[in-house]
C-alpha cells in the first residue's frame, strides 16, 4: 500500500526557485529574513537550494544583520522578506544600510500582480504604492512583473548593491509570480560586475601636485576608505607625504591607532578640527564632511580642500573642493604613484619642512615635525578629556578593549559608551568596528553582530547596548541560540536612553520620557538558553573576556551611569 499522501504531487520549479537560483548564480551564500504569507514560494524554494538561510525574529534585526554581514565581507547580502508590514519593518536598517554604504539587497513579495497600480482590490498587506516608500531610502528599486523577468532584475539589483559606493537596493516580486510554474532551465550563470569606478587622470595630477607642493597637508579618512579596502593605499600615500591622518567615525581601523602620523578619531574635540583647518592641503577621503565628521558643521578650512568619494552628491556638498569622483582605492592608489613619480616637489617638500607657525608651534619658531605635532595634539586631547572627572568611562572603554581578542570584530549600539568608542577606541584592524553612526537608529549592535558572527562564526563578536537599545533586539537571542553564534553582548544597564537624559538635562534642566522600567537582564538571557552574567566596573575585563572565551552565545550585563565628554562645537 502506498504511503504517498494522496494530495502531494511531483515539485514543479517556480519563479520561487529562478530567485534562489539567481542569487546562488551570482555568488550569494546565505541570506537572511523573515517569511511571510506572500512570500512563501521563494522561502519554500530555499529548501531546494544550498543557500543558508539565517532567519531573525523581527525583520528590522534581520535587516541589520544583512547589512553587518555585508560590511564584513564587503560583499551583497540578500534579505528576504514578505508584503506590506514585513517589508515597511526593514526601512529603518535599510536607511542604515544607505549611510554606512552596505550592500543589502532586499527582496520583498508583492500582493498577487492584478492588486498592484494603485487600485484598491483589499489583498491583505496592500498598499497604494509599496516600491515608493522605499525610493528616498535605497539606491535603486526594482520590480520583476513576469517570472521571466526574475534573473536579470536579480542581477541588476545585485550590480546596483555593488556599485560604487555600495548600497541598499529594493527589488519586489508578486506573489503570483513567485508562485507561478517556469518551464525553463535552472539559472546556472549571471553576470552582475559593477563598473568600476575610476579617477580622472587629469585631477589625480591636480591632487597630487596640490599635495606634494603643499607645506603641511592633512589627511582625513572615512568610511569609504574602508568599504574600499583601500587601507595600504592610504597609509603608503601618507608616508609618502608624511601627512598626519585623522578617521572618522566610519573610517575608524582605515589607518594604524599608533601610527606616528595618527591623529586618531577625535572628531568631536575642536583641537583636532583647528588642526585639520589649518592643513593648507587637506585631502579628504570617503567622507562627505557631515555633521559628525565636521565637529557638526563647525569645520572651516583655511586651506586647500581635495575631495575623494563615491557618492556623487556628497562630492562638495559641504565644502568647495577638487572634487575626485571616485572609488576611494582606485583614487588613492592612483595618488600614490602620480606623488611616487613627482620627485622633485618630494624632496623640495622635505628639505623646507613644514610651515613655521600652527597648532603646534608659534610663529617664527621651529617648525615641528609632522610627527611632533600629532604628538602635541593627542596630548591637548588628553588633557582636556583628563580635566573633567571621566575615570569611570575612560576605564570602562579600556576594559573592554583589554578584553576583547585583537582578531574579534564589535558592534556598537546608540548608547553613550558606543560614542566614547567613536572616539577613543582602538579597532586595532581595519573592518574590525561596526555602528549605527551614519542614520543614528537604536536596536542596530546586537542584530549586527549575529549577522558579523554568520560571517566568520570561527571568532568571538562583541555587541554593546545601553538598556534601552538593548529591548529593541531582545528576541534575537532566540536566534544567537538557534544558530549557536558566538557572540557576547554587552549590556550597559543605566535605567534610561542616557544620552537623551543627558541632553535634555543639558537644553533644558531636567529630562522627560528617558526613565525606562527594565527585565532582569541576567534571567531573560538564561531564560532563552544564554548564559549571562552581572558585572561591575572592577570586574568588566575579567567577566567579559571570559564570555568571549566560551563557545556560543553569552550576554554580560553592566549596571553603570555613564557620562559623555563634554563638546566642543557649542563654543564655536
Amino acid at each position: 500500500m502506498s504511503t504517498t499522501h494522496p494530495t502531494a504531487t511531483r515539485h514543479r520549479r517556480n519563479g520561487g526557485d529562478l530567485v534562489v537560483e539567481s542569487l546562488a548564480a551570482l555568488g550569494a551564500r546565505t541570506v537572511f529574513g523573515l517569511p511571510g504569507q506572500h512570500a512563501l514560494g521563494v522561502f519554500d524554494a530555499l529548501r531546494r537550494s544550498a543557500l543558508r538561510y539565517v532567519g531573525l525574529r523581527v525583520e528590522n534585526n534581520a535587516g541589520f544583520a544583512a547589512d553587518a554581514y555585508a560590511r564584513a565581507t564587503h560583499g551583497v547580502a540578500p534579505l528576504l522578506v514578505s508584503t506590506g508590514p514585513g517589508a515597511l519593518m526593514t526601512l529603518a536598517a535599510l536607511q542604515e544600510a544607505a549611510a554606512g554604504s552596505a550592500a543589502v539587497l532586499a527582496i520583498g513579495s508583492q500582493v498577487p500582480l492584478a492588486g498592484i497600480g494603485g487600485g484598491r482590490h483589499g489583498y491583505l498587506h496592500e498598499l497604494a504604492d509599496q516600491s515608493a516608500s522605499f525610493r528616498g531610502v535605497v539606491k535603486s528599486v526594482h520590480t520583476a512583473r513576469t517570472a521571466s523577468q526574475i534573473p536579470s532584475a536579480v542581477a541588476a539589483a545585485w550590480e546596483s548593491a555593488l556599485s560604487a559606493p555600495h548600497g541598499p537596493v529594493w527589488l519586489e516580486i508578486p506573489q503570483d509570480v513567485l508562485l507561478a510554474e517556469v518551464d525553463v532551465p535552472p539559472v546556472t550563470q549571471l553576470d552582475a560586475t559593477p563598473r568600476e569606478l575610476l579617477p580622472r587622470r587629469e585631477l589625480i595630477a591636480a591632487a597630487a601636485s596640490r599635495l606634494t607642493r603643499a607645506r603641511r597637508p592633512v589627511i582625513l579618512a572615512g568610511g569609504g576608505v574602508v568599504r574600499a579596502g583601500a587601507e595600504a593605499e592610504l597609509l603608503a600615500l601618507a608616508e609618502q607625504l608624511r601627512a598626519p591622518v585623522a578617521t572618522t567615525f566610519g573610517g575608524k581601523g582605515a589607518f594604524p591607532w599608533e601610527h606616528p602620523l595618527s591623529l586618531r578619531s577625535w572628531m568631536e574635540d575642536r583641537h583636532t578640527t583647528t588642526f585639520l583647518e589649518e592643513a593648507d592641503t587637506l585631502l579628504v577621503v570617503g567622507s562627505g564632511l557631515g555633521e559628525l565628521s565636521s565637529n557638526y558643521h563647525t569645520f572651516r578650512p583655511l586651506g586647500q580642500v581635495v575631495q575623494i568619494e563615491a557618492d556623487l552628491g556628497k562630492l562638495e556638498s559641504n565644502h568647495a573642493a577638487l572634487g575626485i569622483h571616485a572609488d576611494a582605492r582606485a583614487a588613492l592608489a592612483a595618488l600614490v604613484k602620480a606623488v611616487g613619480e613627482d620627485n622633485d616637489a618630494v624632496a623640495a617638500r622635505a628639505d623646507h619642512g613644514p610651515r613655521d607657525t600652527g597648532p603646534a608651534g608659534e610663529p617664527g619658531a621651529e617648525p615641528p615635525t609632522p610627527e611632533a605635532a600629532v604628538s602635541a595634539l593627542l596630548a591637548r586631547v588628553h588633557d582636556r578629556i583628563a580635566g573633567q572627572q571621566l575615570d569611570l568611562e575612560q576605564r570602562i572603554l579600556a576594559s573592554v578593549r583589554d578584553a576583547l581578542p585583537d582578531g574579534a570584530v564589535s558592534c556598537w549600539d546608540m548608547t553613550i559608551l558606543a560614542y566614547w568608542a567613536w572616539s577613543a577606541f582602538d579597532p586595532r584592524r581595519s573592518n574590525a568596528l561596526h555602528s549605527a553612526q551614519g542614520a543614528g537608529g537604536l536596536g542596530y549592535g546586537y542584530p549586527a553582530a549575529l549577522g558579523v558572527a554568520v560571517a566568520d562564526p570561527a571568532r568571538p563578536v562583541l555587541a554593546v547596548s545601553g538598556d534601552g537599545g538593548a529591548m529593541y533586539s531582545i528576541a534575537e537571542l532566540a536566534t544567537a541560540r538557534q544558530y549557536d553564534l558566538p557572540v557576547t553582548w554587552l549590556i550597559v544597564d543605566d535605567g534610561g536612553y542616557g544620552i537623551l537624559r543627558e541632553y535634555m538635562t543639558d537644553a533644558f534642566g531636567e529630562a522627560t520620557a528617558t526613565e525606562l522600567t527594565r527585565p532582569d537582564f541576567v534571567a531573560l538571557a538564561e531564560s532563552f538558553g544564554v548564559p549571562a552574567v552581572r558585572t561591575s566596573p572592577e570586574r568588566l575585563r575579567t567577566d567579559l573576556a571570559a564570555a568571549l572565551a566560551a563557545p556560543g552565545p553569552s550576554v554580560v550585563v553592566l549596571p553603570a551611569r555613564l557620562r559623555m565628554f563634554a563638546p566642543t562645537h557649542l563654543d564655536a
